[in-house]
């Protein structure tokens, strides 16, 4: 099991008369890029708050690099080396993206402008480093409120990476992000894969990047598993078109 570094076995979830996983098993093996489909509604957001701690599961099992977590809270986890990305930036808009950057790492629970007074010349360094590595370092001083969208869904990557995880899931990157920037983004999530040797774990719903991306995928609909595979085997699933074309 030393290659396999998320182990999902039988996870149910519901919220009230709502059953939003039911049953799913999955793997996602160490230094890869695994990819999560569905239609709206699939139960993939609930799976990976489930793996992080965000919410307990009903049933079933997660183990992270062989060690159950299905029990232990949020922080416990992250300090593990697993933490998520957001459909939805989770930025300080009034701080500029160094203070972002430096903000993300544990600040011994003192106010943030306190916080900032105990960092080291190290910690600028590698903020600067990251930022650069995501193409914001010219903008590391604007305040983060007026990047777009793309840039601040680059800055939450980065201030990901600045806890240096072994394994960052990532609910759908690049939803809501120009074109233009897309491929770039690409390329910096695969870089911080083989470069950093960070296992990715991705909620995608553009079709051409995800199989562009991922070795293994697994699809879910209705909460449950429905397919899973190389992406030649899902694209060619009967079943995971039906799923999308609303014939399941």
């Amino acid at each position: 099991m030393s290659d396999i570094i998320i182990n999902v076995q039988n996870v149910s979830k519901s919220f009230g008369g709502v059953q939003a996983n039911t049953n799913v098993t999955m793997q996602v093996e160490t230094g890869g890029i695994t990819g999560l489909i569905g239609p709206n509604g699939s139960g993939k957001t609930t799976l990976f708050n489930s793996i992080v701690g965000y919410h307990p599961i009903d049933g079933g099992s997660i183990q992270f690099e062989g060690q159950e977590i299905s029990k232990l809270p949020v922080q416990q986890i992250a300090r593990r080396g697993l933490l998520r990305t957001f459909q939805q930036t989770r930025i300080y808009g009034a701080m500029n993206g160094i203070e972002n950057m430096l903000i993300s790492l544990p600040h011994r629970k003192m106010k943030i402008w306190d916080a900032l007074k105990t960092y080291t010349r190290e910690d600028y360094e590698r903020a600067d480093h990251l930022l650069e590595f995501v193409g914001l370092y010219e903008k590391r001083m604007l305040k983060s409120g007026d990047l777009s969208f793309g840039q601040q869904k680059l800055l939450e990557f980065a201030m990901a990476l600045m806890n240096e995880p072994t394994c960052l899931l990532l609910d759908e990157p690049t939803a809501g992000i120009n074109p233009t920037l897309i491929n770039g983004l690409i390329d910096r999530l695969k870089r911080a894969n083989t470069e950093f040797g960070i296992t990715l774990f991705v909620i995608e719903h553009n079709m051409r990047v995800i199989m562009n991306m991922a070795e293994t995928i697994y699809c879910l609909a209705h909460g449950e598993l429905l397919a899973q595979g190389t992406p030649d085997e899902i694209q060619n699933d009967q079943r995971v078109i039906d799923a999308y074309l609303g014939a399941h």
